[in-house]
């Protein structure tokens, strides 16, 4: 049996170690203030953030009891300022769990 590796578009330069950090602490900010807006669903299994350009970044919830049972009950477009408040989501996010 054979695997495929796919390579993710860098989507422009690389980052210096600074701006990574910076990066994936402002995922993390994301991350959080998603989830504590939504709720925590059953089986969550993580939250994917993806940035896009700028401040856009697209975040999926991913629940189900292990990996090969995953679904994305919820999906946003989310724009969010330097430090990981989210300024606007489209859907926008409601508490339902």
């Amino acid at each position: 049996m054979s695997t495929t590796t796919l390579q993710m578009a860098s989507g422009g330069e690389p980052q210096s170690e600074g701006k990574a950090d910076e990066s994936k602490g402002r995922e993390a900010m994301i991350r959080a203030r998603v989830l504590k807006s939504l709720g925590r669903p059953d089986n969550l299994f993580c939250v994917s953030v993806i940035p896009l350009w700028g401040n856009n970044y697209r975040v999926n919830v991913m629940a189900g009891p292990d990996a090969t049972t995953l679904r994305i009950p919820n999906s946003y477009f989310v724009v969010a300022d330097d430090n990981g408040n989210i300024l606007h989501s489209t859907p926008t996010i409601r508490n339902e769990y």
